[in-house]
């Protein structure tokens, strides 16, 4: 193992600067996965299971999720729930019985509502219910992507460092490219956050700045990037 006194951060950082691996790029056909992005882990001033990321986060998935769209192609919402008693929640529901614990979050809980302050068009875009870390597990994901000839996957949510590295991963796996806008993650700590963007980076996928994204976006249909109404 190496060792080095540098900082997480300060280790994704220096590979940012200096990559030694080329990108897997765009493919074709791409889909925009956001995982969580439901209150309980976005509304910092109501659960303290929430933790805030970059200041423009949830602009920036609306605003590739309306690029996704204009490309006539799919936008996908995970949140995560369980049924009133957690049985459902497994082994991942037995280290914690206080009230915030996870098997506590019921289908019709405020912690389960995608967050109101995200552009999510029910009648056109997929909520994914799932139980586990990763989207693929136990859910339909994989035909849904399968039928939708989908070979790039654009992941954002939280945590980086749990339910998004668990899901690119699983993608990784599964063949896709995976494309991960920097400033559409969060997580609870700096550490494990930068830890993981470095992981996916080096790994399983493109970690790329927003606007960036959005460039590659706007180019595979020719079209001007969609303006981000940053806050």
């Amino acid at each position: 193992m190496k060792r080095t006194d540098l900082t997480a951060k300060a280790i994704y950082e220096a590979w940012k600067a200096n990559p030694t691996l080329p990108a897997f790029g765009f493919g074709v056909r791409v889909c925009l996965l956001n995982v969580d992005l439901q209150r309980r882990y976005t509304d910092t001033e109501t659960f303290a299971t929430a933790y805030e990321g970059d200041s423009n986060q949830l602009q920036f998935v609306n605003a590739i999720a309306r690029a996704v769209r204009d490309m006539a192609m799919p936008v996908v919402w995970t949140y995560v729930a369980y049924l009133p008693d957690g049985k459902d929640c497994g082994r991942w529901g037995t280290r914690s019985d206080a009230p915030m614990a996870i098997q506590n979050v019921g289908h019709q809980s405020p912690q389960a509502e995608i967050d109101a302050r995200l552009e999510v068009d029910r009648d056109r875009d997929l909520i994914l219910h799932k139980r586990m870390a990763s989207a693929f597990f136990e859910t339909h994901l994989s035909s849904f992507l399968v039928f939708n000839r989908i070979d790039t996957l654009i992941v954002t949510g939280g945590a980086t460092s749990g339910c998004v590295r668990a899901s690119i991963v699983d993608a990784m796996s599964h063949g896709y490219r995976v494309i991960v806008p920097e400033e559409c993650v969060a997580d609870r700590e700096e550490s494990p956050h930068y830890a993981a963007l470095y992981d996916i980076a080096v790994k399983y996928g493109d970690v790329l700045p927003a606007a960036e994204v959005l460039e590659s976006l706007a180019s595979m249909q020719g079209n001007k990037p969609v303006t981000v109404n940053a806050q």
